[in-house]
């Protein structure tokens, strides 16, 4: 069911269109509730649908959601709609990736000082696993963190940092770049959060301020230029890729 552009999803067969999806409605569960899911999933584009599994949530307590007011739902069935592959845009990598040695080298011999990386999570946002997995000697994916790499000056400041603060530690610091993780993204507060820093740092330092990069797992790395900062990445980013990102953006060129 594909001439190599054009393609449907796959469940029990090629091409059968089959999907899952999960949601919540707040209505107590029950048949009327498994029949809103299905008319929601109708008004998808997805038909026939089946409710393949409704509990319960939010009650007063009980079994099997007995008092709740929501209900989630997985939906499973089919739908016609199809993929063109050829139509689909992604940001695609500027940047070769390089080696910790590459790095450090690039860092010593064309940078010829120490490259000084600030990394928080910023308002709000206490979830520091993904700031801890780029920054931190243990890394992630069999990567280490950029404390690893001889040649920067990496320091943490972990969960809640005030943006105020942030800036300040970074003038002070006189930071190159400055990576900022977001999690936490009920009614887009990662987005909010991150406007707030681009126009704090805007403000205090100008065309001065450091390199501002952004990451979590609801991020569109197309959004930089949006939110005002200068890089955007996104789930499942590693170690390896920031660091090679930074050489990138803040070492010179090699002169030919």
């Amino acid at each position: 069911m594909s001439d190599g552009t054009i393609v449907r999803p796959y469940g029990d067969t090629t091409g059968d269109g089959m999907v899952q999806t999960s949601f919540t409605l707040p209505v107590p569960p029950g048949p009327r509730a498994e029949g809103a899911a299905l008319q929601l999933a109708n008004k998808m584009g997805i038909e026939p649908a089946m409710v393949v599994h409704s509990h319960g949530i939010g009650g007063g307590g009980g079994t099997a959601g007995e008092g709740a007011a929501f209900t989630f739902f997985v939906v499973y069935g089919s739908v016609r709609h199809l993929v063109d592959l050829a139509a689909v845009e992604v940001e695609e990598r500027a940047y070769p990736l390089l080696s910790p040695t590459e790095v450090n080298a690039a860092i010593k011999t064309r940078l010829r000082r120490s490259l000084v990386v600030l990394g928080a999570c910023i308002g709000t946002d206490a979830h520091t696993v993904g700031i801890d997995a780029i920054l931190n000697l243990k890394g992630f994916a069999g990567e280490k963190g950029l404390e690893y790499y001889r040649e920067m000056q990496v320091a943490n400041l972990g969960a809640q940092v005030g943006v105020a603060d942030l800036v300040r530690t970074a003038r002070d610091r006189r930071a190159d770049a400055v990576l900022v993780s977001q999690v936490v993204t009920q009614r887009d507060a990662h987005l909010r959060n991150t406007r707030e820093l681009a126009g704090a740092f805007r403000e205090a330092m100008g065309e001065s301020r450091p390199l501002l990069v952004v990451g979590g797992p609801r991020f569109d790395p197309a959004m930089a230029a949006e939110l005002g900062v200068d890089k955007v990445f996104g789930r499942g980013t590693t170690p390896g890729e920031v660091a090679s990102y930074l050489v990138h953006a803040l070492v010179p060129e090699e002169e030919q």
